[in-house]
């Protein structure tokens, strides 16, 4: 089948998204861990990946939790050192396709404040065809409605759109829906799947940093 459109997912593809590793560094281990079973941290993001307002969500977490209270103001005051670095050679993937002309759609759980930083931060996230921000939309990831909404937006059929993401209940609902999917693991798979697809060449999808 023709592949027409590819579309990417954001966390722990193109950016790395791993809040554990900035806690672990300003308060330790232990301390991190402690924290993440008080307070349900990733629960808060989901609503934030729904449309909730990144500071009034985060600070009124703080204050519902004031043994935290700085670390959880944290996610939102510190959001470019927790959601960072870029993954350079998925960057580089995402460009050589754009550069053929091969459509390329961001389709991710992100805040809308939360993106709005992030992009400024990572210029690729402007680069995209289209974007499909959860936030944005009140629907996310793994839900099926999430998915009709950018079938319904760009017009293309179900099975020719290569999809890559990095939880295997994302891919799961885009193959239920006829999705051809890459479950993310490491850029260079992703390359190789590109390349196995006649996306991009050999050449095309190498990485030399």
């Amino acid at each position: 089948m023709t592949i027409s459109a590819v579309v990417f997912d954001i966390g722990n593809v193109l950016i790395r998204w791993q809040p554990e590793i900035y806690y672990d560094a300003i308060i330790g281990v232990e301390k991190r861990k402690q924290m993440f079973a008080d307070v349900d941290l990733h629960g808060l993001q989901d609503l934030l990946d729904l449309g909730a307002d990144f500071k009034d969500l985060f600070y009124q977490a703080a204050e519902d939790n004031p043994k935290w209270r700085h670390e959880i103001r944290d996610w939102h005051d510190n959001w470019d050192k927790l959601a960072q670095p870029e993954i350079p050679h998925s960057v580089s993937l995402l460009r050589a396709l754009r550069a053929k002309g091969i459509p390329v759609f961001a389709f991710t759980n992100f805040g809308v404040d939360s993106f709005v930083r992030s992009e400024q931060q990572f210029s690729f996230l402007k680069e995209f065809d289209r974007r499909y921000i959860s936030g944005e939309l009140k629907m996310a990831k793994p839900a099926a409605n999430f998915y009709e909404a950018l079938e319904l937006d760009c017009g293309i059929a179900p099975a020719q759109l290569l999809f890559t993401d990095d939880r295997t209940d994302n891919i799961a609902t885009a193959n239920s829906r006829g999705w051809q999917t890459h479950l993310f693991q490491h850029p260079q798979g992703w390359a190789d799947r590109l390349v196995s697809e006649g996306l991009l060449t050999t050449q095309e999808a190498g990485f030399d940093g």
